[in-house]
């Protein structure tokens, strides 16, 4: 790649020579352009020649700044751990005419200081006089694997020595489609040969498995718009390879070039990463499960052990000799009191317990909605009260008929009512606001209370989940309030 050299290897070649030359040329640079690693080229003295849109991205030289340029000023690396430079995989590769590997624990800084951990290997090219004439560096930012590998507690297993330069799968494709050329990767991750795949149509590779929906969305992009798609993610099943994640980058070849009708498809294989995410997220889902049921225990014996209490000193005054009638009303409204709420916290475990099993009795009538929530609010007015809260309540002018169970709807409201007056300081505003848009009533719950942390917002409605811990902030209840809510 060395311009000087091949002008002056040029010099003695036909034009159909040097024709072929700058097309190869094209070909290459397509190529080198669309991979996802990062490639820079060298000359001989290790100046640099070339770098792709990704090593331009990474090292923060542009093309036009860095050729020329030596490559430790524009690859510059150190050791991760002691901070002094680390000698590049290219300059053994040069001297010694073999593929060398960066060594571990490596951070290279770009050109703004900028540091990412790196991973690379460079290979010496030769020209036709079998002479080392540059080197070809391939690296690529590991952040996201090192992330990853602190996420999942192991290491990650990565690729043995890279055999070439182009380490994903990749198709190069005419304008119908079918496969000019593919390379080994291609075969040896798909299992198929070469034979099996020139010349077809790429959704027919592998008897139809390539005929994959978000694969023709992509080349349909590109072939529409002559532009180029990256990182455009797909997930398919392979009868032979089972289901797989991939990302997959399109680019059409240069207009300028001999073959403008030209795709490169290259394909990136995420499936193990993208499992090992997914198990950890259903590990934390099972884990936060579990802590949910041990809250669930505690608060459960909290919410029945409040109860028994003031029910055990009511009998065992009711024991006593002599007690006057007003005292044996008195305590008998405390127990029938105490009962009522052991009742409401059995009933609300019975109705999780009904619709889990879809055996919920729902009688639905044509009720009017302004008489489903007349009867939430009159059901919840006792604990706004109590707790000196001011409620508004919003409702069209016009009847609004609905088709609905009146019971278990003003079931639903109370609920909302009631998580608005426990998690709202005493005091506050709590607004029941209803509209009819279209064939819709839609019912709003607002309050000026502690709000809903953002971490919180997509679990509220979780079985057994309290913002705050189960005994901080509740005044009663299990935490399955929200849940009837939606499930119902």
């Amino acid at each position: 790649m060395n311009e000087d050299i091949e002008a002056g290897q040029m010099l003695d070649r036909s034009p159909e020579d040097i024709e072929g030359v700058q097309d190869q040329r094209h070909w290459l640079m397509v190529t080198l352009s669309s991979i996802g690693d990062a490639v820079i080229t060298t000359d001989a003295e290790l100046r640099v020649t070339f770098l792709n849109p990704v090593a331009v991205a990474l090292t923060g030289w542009t093309e036009q700044e860095g050729v020329g340029q030596s490559l430790d000023s524009v690859f510059r690396i150190i050791n991760e751990e002691s901070r002094q430079p680390v000698e590049p995989p290219a300059v053994p590769a040069l001297r010694e005419g073999r593929t060398c590997k960066l060594e571990t624990h490596s951070i290279l800084v770009a050109r703004d200081g900028t540091e990412r951990p790196m991973d690379s290997n460079a290979a010496p090219i030769r020209d036709e006089g079998n002479v080392v004439a540059g080197v070809v560096l391939v690296f690529r930012d590991i952040t996201q694997r090192r992330t990853a590998e602190a996420s999942l507690e192991k290491a990650l297993a990565y690729t043995d020595d890279i055999i070439s330069t182009l380490r994903e799968p990749f198709l190069v494709l005419n304008v119908d489609l079918r496969v000019q050329t593919a390379n080994r990767a291609f075969y040896e991750s798909f299992q198929v040969s070469k034979g099996e795949t020139e010349n077809r149509l790429v959704y027919d590779l592998g008897n139809g498995q390539w005929d994959i929906p978000g694969l023709r969305t992509l080349l349909d992009e590109v072939l529409s718009k002559n532009k180029s798609v990256q990182d455009f993610e797909v997930e398919h099943t392979f009868p032979s390879l089972g289901r797989k994640t991939m990302l997959l980058n399109a680019r059409p070849f240069p207009p300028e070039s001999k073959h403008p009708e030209l795709i490169l498809l290259a394909v990136q294989d995420i499936s193990a990463l993208r499992a090992r995410a997914d198990e950890l997220a259903e590990a934390n889902k099972l884990a936060e499960a579990n802590r949910n049921k041990d809250e669930f225990l505690a608060t459960l014996a909290h919410e029945l052990r409040n109860p028994l209490a003031p029910i055990g000193n009511a009998a065992h005054y009711l024991g006593m000799d002599d007690l006057e009638i007003t005292a044996v009303k008195s305590a008998s409204a405390v127990i029938a009191r105490q009962v009522a709420v052991m009742i409401r916290l059995v009933d609300d475990l019975l109705d999780v317990s009904r619709i889990s099993r879809k055996k919920l009795d729902i009688r639905k009538e044509r009720v009017e909605l302004a008489t489903v929530l007349d009867s939430a609010v009159e059901s919840s007015r006792p604990l706004i009260d109590k707790s000196g809260h001011e409620l508004t309540v919003s409702l069209p002018t016009e009847p609004v008929l609905l088709d609905a169970d009146p019971i278990r709807l003003a079931q639903v409201f109370l609920n909302l009512l009631n998580n608005s007056a426990k998690y709202t300081n005493r005091g506050g505003r709590i607004w029941l606001t209803a509209t009819r848009q279209g064939s819709d009533a839609v019912i709003s719950v607002r309050d000026n209370g502690v709000g809903i942390p953002a971490d919180m917002l997509a679990r509220v409605f979780d079985l057994f989940t309290q913002v705050g811990g189960p005994l901080e902030r509740s005044q009663g209840g299990l935490g399955i309030g929200l849940t009837l809510v939606l499930r119902l």
